[in-house]
């Protein structure tokens, strides 16, 4: 496959991984980040309350989400923008976690989808202090960004993500990517294991 993917951000009402009120999205299509998506939108009930901390780090507050739209119908625009591409975050086990627990908060179902991880790939890549999101899109040259805002965030990781393939890899192919900065796709929906009934 090419570089194709949808780099993804959520941020959180509070510490619950069901409560995501923010979520940024950009398309990358062969190396060119190419469309972006930002919604703004009421947490899944009973995860809809704010807690003082995660306000501080974003700046939203309940106000801004009291005419918001619906999670479900978040979900289902976040859905559409993403189709089948693979995703890819900055620490990517939180946002896939937001996502699988949101869904599950609305009893949403989600398409098989795959994700990689671009912290993961950094620390294969860069030799740097810091690997947060801010210090990694700093060293790749892309230094003036609203931190914390979705939007900004998820650029910032498509950004991340197409100069370790262009730039330090010289990959033209997400497969080849994950391979140089040894990552393995990963489920999103993630099987379960049935114990096997003890038959003796």
């Amino acid at each position: 496959m090419p570089i194709d993917f949808t780099a993804i951000d959520f941020e959180t009402a509070n510490g619950s991984p069901a409560s995501p009120c923010a979520v940024g999205l950009v398309r990358v299509r062969d190396g060119v980040l190419v469309e972006g998506l930002a919604l703004l939108f009421k947490p899944p009930y009973p995860h809809n309350w704010f807690h003082a901390g995660n306000i501080r780090v974003h700046g939203i507050h309940p106000s801004d989400v009291e005419d918001a739209l619906e999670y479900d119908v978040a979900l289902k625009a976040m859905l559409e923008f993403i189709g089948t591409d693979v995703l890819i975050a900055h620490n990517a086990p939180f946002d896939m976690g937001v996502l699988r627990a949101s869904a599950a908060a609305i009893d949403a179902s989600l398409p098989a989808l795959s994700y990689l991880c671009s912290l993961a790939m950094a620390r294969k890549s860069y030799n740097l202090e810091s690997y947060r999101l801010n210090s990694v899109a700093y060293a790749v040259g892309h230094e003036e960004f609203n931190h914390h805002d979705a939007l900004a965030d998820a650029d910032a990781c498509a950004r991340i993500v197409v100069h370790m393939a262009k730039k330090k890899h010289d990959v033209d192919n997400l497969d080849e990517l994950a391979a140089a900065t040894r990552q393995v796709l990963k489920p999103l929906i993630v099987p379960v294991k049935l114990e096997k009934p003890d038959l003796s």
